[in-house]
């Protein structure tokens, strides 16, 4: 499902338009971008977390040439799945 099917799908099942199904998807998804880029943690509990996880600096190698190369430090978005969205996917 892209972003267009997600939005019908949610005004279709809560009884609005179309335009303020992207809208409130608009919003929470610039929401949880600037305030995970400040370094907040977000947790909806039964849904999931929203945080930060920092990614120390490494020595990889490039595939093709087999080379060593430096992978710098860097920050990783990382999302942990809450125990009701983990039921619902799994139910029988």
């Amino acid at each position: 499902m892209n972003k267009g099917d997600f939005i019908k799908f949610i005004s279709e099942n809560n009884n609005c338009t179309q335009g303020m199904a992207e809208k409130v998807i608009n919003m929470f998804t610039s929401s949880v971008i600037d305030a995970i880029s400040k370094g907040n943690e977000i947790s909806l509990i039964g849904f999931g977390s929203f945080s930060v996880q920092k990614v120390e600096a490494r020595e990889g190698r490039n595939p093709r040439t087999g080379n060593a190369l430096k992978i710098g430090a860097y920050n990783q978005p990382k999302f942990k799945v809450g125990q009701k969205l983990k039921d619902a996917v799994n139910k029988k």
